[in-house]
């Protein structure tokens, strides 16, 4: 089902040339989340950066909480057509989303910008455009889920020993690896996570760190270990091929500029987002004492060492659908050199002059 929705009295020849103006077009958005939190504010800024490039004939009709489709079956809904675009989170599609699936390995550092930038390299190759035509998906633009840390109830984590023992709730590829050096896995979304604490089903939770104040987690917790590790990168906004090759070359353009802008906005707001929330704790500003922990240097590489048999699974994986899994990582790791060179050397693109 085509959602697209061009409204053509606004389609009118232009007085005194005949040229044809550009018909307002509405953009049928599917979003799984809640209108609340750092995506959202994103998607709110696409929208108005689109009404801005295209003197407002362009917007978004997003439809939050899973209206349209819920996050795990997003690729089939906007491949199909359910939605015009959506968000689609490459952990809930091995296959489909491979190639994009490389963003949640830690290979790329914790930088969000960093990160982002090297994922929206990689995902404009030519043999990713292929690999998502052929599932009628087009890819616009990158999130990122930010750094993956660890908050705990009760034992802290000041280094990998720690890890053996505890009830975790992982994320992805990051949650693997804790299993790998001994903690109880226990498979609960991120919403969860505050009940398990609260029951004792689990001692700790991987999240990010503005998602402490968002879903209370500062009610629970004693102590929050930054890992200085990965990140999970994997999500992003994709459009149904079909409508967006029948949209106009402005309406194309647009969208295509957009996507390109969109890793410096969303880093610019995920990152204060992080640092805000760390402030706050590292200052004390919750009604209970919350120890900060920072973890780093050899705890990292020794995570790191511990992650290469799930590096090795992906490998596999993105190679059983036609993806050169060494190519897209030196395309990945190249651009991770070059934006961190950038961001030592200039500081994040919102800070500069």
């Amino acid at each position: 089902m085509n959602m697209l929705k061009t409204l053509l009295a606004t389609a009118a020849l232009t007085l005194g040339t005949g040229a044809m103006a550009l018909a307002e077009t509405t953009i049928f958005y599917g979003h799984a989340g809640p209108p609340r939190g750092t995506v959202p504010a994103a998607l709110n800024w696409v929208n108005d950066r689109l009404a801005e490039l295209t003197d407002g004939e362009v917007k978004m009709d997003i439809q939050w909480g899973g209206a349209l489709f819920k996050a795990p079956s997003a690729v089939q809904s906007i491949g199909d057509g359910v939605a015009d675009a959506g968000s689609i989170i490459s952990a809930y599609f091995p296959k489909e989303m491979a190639g994009y699936a490389l963003a949640d390995l830690p290979l790329g550092g914790p930088d969000p910008w960093v990160g982002m930038r090297a994922t929206d390299r990689m995902m404009r190759l030519p043999e990713m455009t292929e690999h998502l035509a052929a599932q009628n998906l087009v890819y616009v633009g990158t999130f990122t889920a930010s750094d993956v840390n660890v908050a705990c109830k009760g034992g802290e984590i000041n280094s990998i020993a720690d890890i053996a023992g505890k009830k975790v709730r992982g994320a992805g590829v990051y949650g693997k690896v804790f299993g790998e050096l001994g903690a109880t896995m226990v498979n609960l979304s991120v919403y969860e996570a505050y009940q398990g604490l609260d029951t004792g089903l689990i001692d700790c939770t991987q999240g990010y760190s503005y998602i402490i104040p968002a879903l209370k987690w500062h009610e629970q917790i004693d102590s929050y270990t930054v890992l200085n590790w990965g990140q999970i990168g994997g999500y992003g906004m994709f459009f149904n091929k079909q409508i967006f090759d029948s949209y106009p070359d402005e309406v194309k353009a647009a969208l295509v500029q957009v996507g390109e802008e969109l890793p410096d906005k969303f880093a610019q707001i995920v990152i204060g987002a992080n640092e805000k929330a760390i402030t706050t704790l590292r200052e004390g500003g919750y009604d209970r004492p919350i120890k900060l922990i920072e973890a780093g240097g050899a705890e990292a590489e020794a995570l790191n060492a511990a992650a290469q048999p799930f590096i090795a699974e992906w490998k596999e994986t993105a190679q059983s659908v036609g993806l050169d899994p060494e190519a897209l990582m030196k395309v990945y790791g190249d651009a991770v050199v070059e934006y961190t060179a950038d961001l030592e050397a200039n500081g994040y693109p919102w800070l500069r002059n």
